[in-house]
């Protein structure tokens, strides 16, 4: 049966969103119930994200294919996954859930729907965090959805949950996420002026990891197995 674009578009926006809820809800949890405790609250925010990501994915593939995330898509439409017209649909679609799920954790914990972040996230290392933690999330991705496609959900949850603990960054790894983090001053937000940075890493990141995946995999697809 043949899903609609506007249904596509839906899946992406709200998937995105869900996953904006996880990320953002659950560092204001985490850092109102550690006290403090950097190491416990970043955890706590890790486990909640890889877990909501994996659920979502599952959730919206058979749908949508699951982005969540620009780079994803636009990796896909450079591979052929994806139409470059759909793809940039999709792109505003995950754009607008993320925005609408930082408003939605801010209301659930009676914050304002936005406030800039004055979380400081800068430096080479945090910024070369992003190139590898994107790499990698696409790379994984991309060779989970070719031979092994049921996994994919899992591994990506695992990757993401594995990347805040051993990235600088703690793994952002999408510019629609980091864009909407900007109006989140919580502990999962970054300063505005800290995320062209990051946004700019991640976009090439897309592109070297795009150029690998065909030659790795022989694939015409990123997110080959949802899409």
């Amino acid at each position: 049966m043949k899903i609609s674009l506007g249904r596509k578009l839906a899946a992406e926006f709200l998937g995105t969103a869900f996953l904006l809820v996880a990320v953002v809800g659950s560092g204001i949890m985490a850092e109102r119930l550690t006290h403090g405790n950097m190491a416990l609250a970043l955890l706590a925010n890790a486990l909640a994200t890889g877990a909501a990501l994996a659920a979502l994915i599952l959730t919206f593939a058979s749908v949508s294919g699951a982005h969540f995330n620009p780079v994803v898509t636009l990796a896909d439409a450079y591979l052929s996954g994806t139409a470059w017209k759909a793809g940039l649909s999709y792109v505003a679609a995950q754009i607008a859930g993320a925005f609408s799920g930082v408003v939605a954790a801010h209301a659930m914990f009676g914050l304002p729907a936005f406030t800039a972040s004055q979380q400081v996230r800068n430096g080479r290392g945090q910024v070369f965090s992003e190139i590898i933690a994107t790499m990698g999330l696409l790379l994984v991705i991309a060779g989970c959805s070719r031979r092994n496609a049921a996994a994919t959900p899992y591994a990506v949850g695992a990757y993401i949950t594995a990347a805040y603990w051993f990235t600088a960054s703690t793994s952002f790894a999408n510019p629609a996420v980091t864009l909407a983090r900007c109006f989140t001053d919580t502990f999962a937000g970054i300063r505005p002026a800290d995320a062209p940075a990051f946004i700019l890493a991640q976009l090439l990141a897309a592109i070297l990891a795009a150029f690998l995946a065909r030659w790795l995999f022989r694939t015409g697809k990123v997110a080959e197995a949802a899409s």
